[in-house]
């Protein structure tokens, strides 16, 4: 049986790990209150703004909406990838390089880079894909400017030739135990410039005019679809990383459970031993 002095060493090595897994938990719960509250505001934003954009293009020439909207022969591709900089978050992080692989499948017989937003996507890509960009550090002070900054140089890039598709490979925040790894192309464009089935005819009156009009709303779209999706990898984090640390604060209880019942018998048994021991002495010495 195991030494009494061993499993109350394992006793109180769970319960210092109980209250750090814990402690992760509420931080984590804290932060994810902030993260969720940023995404549920840009959402609407962002779904009204493309809205915006598919209005404008049903009154406009489809094949001269943006130079972001060109469809050309996909030679080279760039992947966006979102991670964390940290561990500790249940499958987050492996789900999208699990993504991130089947995507790199789908496109072999393509160039590809990738631009990583996160140290765990960093350290798995740079092993055998060239990276585009390391943006890891943009988690530090994350701002739409910075998000901007980025984006910008991979339009003037895709403008460029030097690629032909862009896509982002992120966690979709749907509940704090819910997270869904999505794939969305960013460039080029999809713009659907069919008319609504609706019979409600609107008439618009733009000003200044309509490609001056998009050539603000693409760019400013295309720049909030890449926000929008590090805002969502960021509330699925602190989501998988509370439900991470839940699960493995109740194992850790449940083991140190089992350890005091495990514990109690072990000991029962040494003080049985014991009195055994000594009504053994005593009979002996009663004989003699």
């Amino acid at each position: 049986m195991a030494n009494l002095k061993e499993i109350r060493g394992r006793i109180t090595s769970i319960s210092s790990t109980m209250q750090i897994t814990s402690a992760m938990k509420m931080v984590s719960a804290a932060k994810l209150k902030k993260a969720q509250d940023a995404i549920v505001m840009l959402r609407p934003y962002s779904e009204k703004l493309q809205e915006i954009i598919e209005n404008v293009v049903q009154a406009s020439d489809a094949d001269n909406i943006s130079e972001f909207a060109v469809e050309r022969e996909v030679k080279r591709v760039l992947f966006i990838t979102v991670t964390s900089n940290r561990g500790l978050a249940g499958a987050f992080n492996s789900s999208v390089i699990k993504e991130l692989n089947i995507q790199f499948s789908a496109n072999q017989t393509k160039e590809i880079e990738v631009l990583t937003v996160g140290k765990k996507a960093f350290d798995t890509v740079r092993k055998n894909k060239t990276v585009y960009e390391n943006h890891s550090s943009l988690f530090d002070n994350l701002s739409f400017e910075h998000v901007s900054s980025m984006t910008e140089k991979v339009m003037v890039d895709f403008k460029a030739g030097k690629f032909d598709k862009v896509y982002v490979v992120y966690n979709k925040f749907i509940n704090a135990a819910t997270q869904e790894v999505v794939t969305e192309q960013v460039l080029p464009i999809s713009v659907s410039a069919e008319k609504p089935s609706s019979n409600i005819n609107i008439d618009y009156i733009f000003e200044p005019g309509r490609q001056e009009i998009l050539k603000v709303l693409i760019p400013k779209s295309i720049k909030t679809q890449i926000f929008k999706a590090i805002l969502d990898s960021v509330a699925a984090e602190h989501g998988a990383r509370m439900t991470a640390m839940h699960k493995a604060t109740d194992n850790a209880d449940a083991l140190r459970n089992d350890l005091k019942i495990f514990y109690n018998k072990a000991r029962q048994a040494a003080i049985t031993n014991e009195i055994l021991e000594i009504v053994s002495g005593a009979e002996a010495l009663n004989n003699n």
